[in-house]
């Protein structure tokens, strides 16, 4: 079983932090780190002199190159693809029953791509500034300018594929907004993007399989990294359906395993999203960066009661054409929103951002629906006391356009909420509140996209790079493709143009153990044996979170959080109750796994978070704000990227700062008033 922590007590300044550190005694110093493969000039032309300056593989190489690819989503799937059609030999992993099962199918609202088709002002540029300034300043500009320049690229590969993208009436490829920018720059199939993205994807990769460049592996799930001698060569993998324990070897590992929004228990993603994968490549020696980052989405299904175990995302674009509002007095809190009248309504993102209005970033829009309900004028059932949600109307929407407009853009979303809720939202107002849906935090990379360790690499939302403290409305379809398509194709020939490497024995010492850990780990959760569930334990974990590293942070509150997840996980190791056999098919030993990880993912987001005095993107420390309650970010302490190391069980663990520094754009508190 392993070693479980004591509460680490702060001290008064720990060796080689601050005095002013809210977290100091919680970690330790280590050396600054930085980004050594991002070329130098002019933003335009960085990613040609990257691409030009890295080695390349000459194809009777490729032949005897592998790689193995860890999750079939948008990244992982248009990189398995990408890299079959390059002629590599390619081992795709998955832990669902199909590739096309991976969480990016739950996408909807579009992708964004600078394209300026309606020709309102939008630009390369642009779409680089709107990703770094909705980031809060929190990003590469190298990458995100890369990402920016990439996005035009996407679009023709997706219709190539046969994505069936919007078109206006004559036929060109449609646009919409997206909060936090004042263009329309979003590419939508209905509210089903992600789907037909995916599909696409698939499309691309299954090609690759009739071609014998890509064998894919479905229902097996990485339980550890394997590194020789300082290098990834491989992964241990469960198979969920026979309980087997199996190994892969390769000569490069790329992880695009998503994010880990499900810490929180209720969050938009699929119930078996975890952190499994890169958490266990981070106790290998990858930096896991900025893990407090999370993104809360302002339009979701607001929880209706205990029972719930996720939530349910409506797409931003509904922003476009919803007005949202909530009584402004709270004893109309109980009545029919249509007996309310004009006059006694509050369209509060109208009133306090009135350039932006509803389009306003999701953090901006999430805090203030948090607000609006902490002030007591919530719409919908109690939970706990509180109403939590606010209205997203479309009256004025389907009287201006009609309803068979409102219908073409957003039917389906309209006919899911009315499933869910059992109300009608073309008749009466939805009900929305803000929930945990994306994150921002992932393995630190490079400007190739490899993390610490040599020969692993990160894609999509299991890195760190595009997204600073704040992700804008369809970016995430935008960096997964950018990733898989794109960047990592051209990146990580350099790594293997000095292959192919030497076979890595069976029996190697580093192999045996990684193979041990694995058995070790799966015969003490089945041995414990005591009295509480999994998700049990993951339900009480996800409140603390929510409650202390949430929305709204403060020192007390996520110092208060670290006791209590170290509380309980001490409890989950002696008293976690996991049926059934390691040999079968076994949903409760899968679900262990993950929410042990779930643990240590969680104290170091409190201890990053805590890190961080300052409100910046969708993390308000309530330390740190404005006269009027707006958020506060200090760049002269908080400029930089958090990598934190794993020192090993009951250490406290080591962060490595990458400084940001702006060349191009300058650092400027946001406003969208």
């Amino acid at each position: 079983m392993p070693d479980t922590t004591t509460v680490h007590e702060p001290s008064q300044v720990a060796e080689g932090t601050q005095a002013s550190d809210d977290a100091a005694g919680y970690y330790t110093l280590g050396e600054p780190v930085s980004d050594g493969k991002a070329p130098g000039g002019p933003l335009e032309d960085q990613w040609n002199t990257r691409q030009f300056e890295a080695r390349i593989a000459n194809p009777a190489n490729r032949r005897r190159l592998s790689v193995i690819v860890v999750g079939t989503g948008l990244a992982g799937a248009s990189a398995a693809a990408t890299l079959g059609e390059a002629g590599y030999v390619v081992k795709s992993f998955c832990y669902q029953d199909s590739p096309r099962r991976a969480h990016s199918i739950a996408a909807q609202g579009g992708i964004n791509a600078a394209k300026n088709y309606k020709g309102d002002g939008d630009s390369i540029y642009r779409l680089f500034y709107d990703t770094i300034k909705g980031g809060d300043y929190r990003s590469r500009e190298s990458n995100v300018y890369r990402l920016a320049q990439v996005s035009v690229n996407i679009i023709d590969q997706c219709v190539a594929q046969g994505v069936p993208f919007a078109r206006e009436y004559g036929g060109l490829l449609d646009n919409r907004s997206f909060g936090g920018v004042q263009v329309s720059r979003t590419f939508y199939a209905r509210g089903q993007t992600g789907q037909q993205l995916l599909i696409g994807a698939y499309q691309a990769l299954e090609r690759q399989v009739a071609a014998g460049t890509v064998r894919t592996y479905s229902r097996h799930e990485m339980l550890e990294l394997i590194v020789v001698d300082g290098r990834a060569r491989g992964i241990i993998v469960r198979d969920l359906v026979t309980g087997e324990i199996e190994t892969y070897f390769a000569d490069v590992v790329v992880l695009a395993s998503g994010g880990y929004g499900n810490v929180f228990f209720l969050s938009t993603n699929a119930m078996g999203s975890n952190v499994t994968a890169t958490w266990r490549a981070h106790r290998k020696g990858a930096y896991m960066a900025n893990p407090c980052y999370t993104q809360i989405h302002p339009t979701c299904i607001p929880v209706s009661g205990e029972h719930q175990s996720k939530l349910t995302l409506m797409s931003e674009s509904l922003r476009n054409d919803g007005r949202i509002w909530v009584p402004k007095n709270k004893a109309d809190a109980t009545l029919d929103p249509r007996e309310i009248p004009e006059e006694d309504r509050d369209y509060y993102l109208e009133r306090i951002y009135p350039s932006f209005g509803n389009l306003v970033p999701r953090d901006i829009a999430s805090r203030q629906a948090k607000n609006m309900c902490d002030e007591g004028r919530g719409v919908g059932p109690e939970v706990d006391g509180v109403r939590r949600g606010v209205y997203l109307d479309f009256a004025d929407a389907i009287e201006r356009l009609g309803r068979p407009a409102i219908e073409e853009k957003y039917g389906n979303l309209f006919d899911m909420y009315a499933r869910i809720t059992g109300e009608d939202p073309y008749t009466a107002p939805m009900r929305i509140y803000p929930a945990v849906h994306y994150v921002m935090g992932g393995l630190w990379v490079d400007y190739d996209l490899q993390s610490t360790i040599p020969g692993l690499f990160v894609t999509g939302e299991a890195n760190f790079s595009d997204h600073g403290a704040n992700r804008l409305g369809a970016s995430a379809l935008m960096q997964g493709l950018a990733d898989g398509y794109f960047v990592l194709p051209n990146t990580i020939r350099d790594y293997l143009a000095d292959g192919p490497f030497d076979r890595v024995p069976e029996d190697h010492p580093a192999v045996l153990e990684a193979q041990q850990s694995v058995q070790d780990r799966v015969e003490t959760f089945l041995s414990i044996n005591g009295t509480r569930s999994v998700d049990s334990y993951h339900r009480e974990l996800g409140n603390i979170m929510w409650e202390y590293c949430g929305m709204e942070r403060t020192a007390e509150g996520l110092r208060k959080a670290i006791e209590l997840i170290q509380t309980l996980r001490e409890d989950f190791w002696r008293n976690v109750r996991v049926l059934g056999t390691a040999e079968s098919l076994n949903q409760s030993l899968e679900r262990a796994g993950r929410v042990a990880d779930f643990f240590e993912l969680g104290e170091l987001m409190c201890i990053d978070a805590l890190n961080r005095r300052e409100s910046c993107g969708g993390h308000f420390r309530a330390e740190s704000q404005t006269e009027d309650g707006e958020a506060l970010r200090h760049d002269d302490h908080y400029a930089y990227v958090s990598a934190w190391e794993w020192s090993g069980e009951g250490e406290r663990p080591v962060l490595h700062k990458e400084e940001l520094t702006y060349e191009f754009v300058e650092m400027k508190q946001r406003s969208y008033k």
